[in-house]
């Protein structure tokens, strides 16, 4: 009788990790009660323990980007300025990438919540505070398309930087669209995640390993003391 010929284990797939660390910006201020969305307002980045915080929690030698929006520019540099009194190296000039930046809402912007109805009073309330996710405000885009904006440039670019940790600093409805791009969830349901302000949220993109591209969450909505 023949013994039968072994056969060649499968050969192990070196996995490539690229770890994307996701800080919503410092709290905007005079905004009051207005949907600020796109509009360029100011921040306030005098919270010193909690840009502490955060340049003890990023990762050394990361790639740094930011929106096209002041915000998080100004948050990027409340951060380094912590690493550098740290005696940590400080990052480069952060690269805008404009596929970061917040939900547009087009003719909204500016206006009260109250004026626009959101809240029962003003004008008849628009669909959009009913079913926001594929809603599109006068003008402006909807979660839905920021999800596939966001998705798009996380996969372009964890390709072109694959396996480097990547910084960015960004928005609330951005940083939810990432996640539901990492776990595949509707966007309707990831309007039910939490962002918080200097909040540290992380997801890792997962190539090889024999079973193509993956993503997973590491960490999501971690506060910032």
């Amino acid at each position: 009788m023949t013994e039968p010929t072994p056969q060649a284990a499968a050969p192990m797939t070196e996995m490539t990790v690229t770890r994307w660390w996701f800080v919503r910006h410092a709290p905007v201020v005079g905004t009051t009660g207005r949907v600020y969305g796109r509009m360029d307002v100011d921040c306030d980045v005098s919270d010193t323990e909690s840009f502490k915080a955060l340049a003890h929690r990023v990762p050394d030698a990361a790639l740094w980007m930011v929106s096209p929006l002041s915000r998080t520019r100004r948050t990027a540099a409340a951060i380094a300025e912590q690493l550098r009194a740290a005696g940590r190296a400080t990052p480069a000039a952060p690269e805008v990438e404009p596929a970061f930046i917040e939900q547009d809402f087009g003719e909204w912007q500016g206006r009260s919540y109250r004026e626009l109805g959101a809240h029962g009073q003003g004008e008849p309330a628009h669909r959009f505070w009913l079913a926001p996710a594929t809603e599109t405000p006068p003008g402006g885009e909807s979660f839905a398309d920021v999800v596939r904006r966001v998705g798009d440039a996380l996969g372009a670019r964890s390709a072109r930087h694959a396996g480097r940790d990547i910084v960015v600093v960004s928005h609330g409805g951005a940083i939810r669209a990432a996640v539901a791009h990492a776990l595949g969830i509707a966007p309707e349901a990831a309007l039910a995640i939490s962002v918080d302000t200097l909040s540290l949220t992380r997801i890792d993109h997962v190539a090889g390993a024999g079973r193509g591209n993956d993503w997973r969450l590491g960490l999501l909505n971690w506060p910032a003391p």
